[in-house]
């Protein structure tokens, strides 16, 4: 593969390595074994059932976080392609990046915030590398699932300074002001393509927000003619379909030939001239950015804060609060494996760490999981 990136992409062959050393893979890259662990890991398949926008047990068509790490994935993988960039690390990041997730999307994670604000909070960013570096259990020689450096340091697009502060090389980019790798930066804005164009695509299907509502919104005005031009006797959804294409596609092309064009002024030599960039490479050009904003906001205000989303994120913040107090009040409702780790970070870190613990559990939960358990502590009749 290094024949073919560019010299600021990112290399296995130069990489910081693993927390843990080992072996290198003797028919992978460093990249695919930190892509395919993430594959295998216990919280990717959870994703499966955890909330892009509407609860899992809405609907079946509906996205969820595993779909959208997936779609993540395809197109960070293309444009990665293009501008000659680490596919398999790009990969890794995008199908790991969710990991943290609570369950109930930004309402359960708003929600769990919330209640450790006296604990050091929560940040799904942050609890992404917690799942990878602690929290998995898979092999026998070492917490979490030991990927590289690179793949860390995509995985966290986020950090405050007293968190940063804690984690050593990991957090010193947040300190000093500098970047992470192109294949990092490239996947966080290819996580902005695909829950915009999805979004809509869902929302659509849901019918909580309608094409005449979009036609006000230039990203998808513009397409959205081009089609029915094109093909007038197209039915409805195979028009949003197009359409949702045609936005991705416009979004990717943008992308590449903005980031091209600043690559080829700034004349990086390699990756460590991509970190200590004073700002981000990878980016849309202004004209695009302001067409993404617009669909940002439209989103927020028309979909994401629609009364029936509302109604759903209002019971989600009921369950996670309710959930934490009660296991925070008697940890003996919580299952023995739980308990242990609870014991073990109360020794440490005292009721911080016992709070980190019942955090740690309740983000590990899919939907359906975390009403079940409720269910289970609140309902009388409910079989525990």
């Amino acid at each position: 593969m290094s024949n073919t990136l560019a010299r600021y992409a990112a290399n296995d062959a130069t990489s910081r390595g693993r927390r843990y050393q080992e072996p290198s893979p003797a028919h992978r890259t460093e990249f695919q074994r930190d892509r395919d662990r993430v594959i295998h890991s216990t919280a990717f398949r959870r994703l499966e059932y955890k909330t892009q926008v509407f609860v899992n047990h809405e609907g079946d068509l509906y996205r969820t976080r595993l779909t959208h790490s997936i779609e993540v994935a395809q197109v960070a993988r293309s444009i990665a392609r293009a501008l000659q960039l680490n596919e398999d690390l790009t990969e890794a990041i995008a199908l790991a990046h969710d990991l943290g997730h609570t369950p109930f999307g930004h309402a359960g994670q708003d929600a769990l915030n919330d209640k450790m604000r006296d604990y050091g909070g929560f940040e799904h960013n942050l609890q992404s590398l917690r799942v990878i570096d602690e929290l998995e259990e898979r092999y026998a020689a070492f917490q979490g699932l030991n990927l590289t450096f690179e793949s860390r340091e995509g995985i966290l697009k986020h950090c405050s300074i007293p968190n940063a502060k804690t984690l050593g090389e990991l957090g010193q980019r947040f300190i000093d002001g500098k970047q992470a790798s192109l294949e990092a930066q490239l996947t966080n804005l290819a996580d902005e393509i695909a829950y915009n164009s999805h979004d809509v695509d869902d929302g659509l299907r849901s019918g909580l927000i309608g094409i005449d509502q979009l036609q006000q919104i230039e990203l998808f005005a513009q397409p959205y003619l081009e089609v029915s031009e094109q093909y007038p006797q197209l039915n409805e959804r195979r028009t949003i379909y197009e359409v949702v294409r045609r936005i991705i596609g416009r979004q990717v092309s943008d992308l590449i030939d903005t980031t091209s064009a600043a690559l080829e002024e700034e004349q990086p030599t390699d990756i460590d001239a991509i970190r200590n960039c004073n700002k981000p490479l990878v980016m849309f050009s202004a004209n695009m950015r302001d067409m993404n904003l617009e669909l940002k906001r439209f989103l927020r205000t028309q979909l994401y804060r629609h009364y029936r989303v509302h109604r759903m994120s209002s019971k989600a913040v009921t369950i996670i609060s309710e959930l934490f107090d009660a296991f925070m009040d008697d940890t003996r409702l919580l299952p023995p494996d739980t308990t242990e780790k609870i014991k073990i970070l109360d020794n440490e870190l005292g009721i911080s760490g016992k709070a980190r613990a019942v955090a740690d559990y309740i983000a590990g939960m899919t939907d359906r999981y975390a009403i079940r358990e409720y269910r289970r502590v609140f309902h009388p009749l409910e079989p525990t």
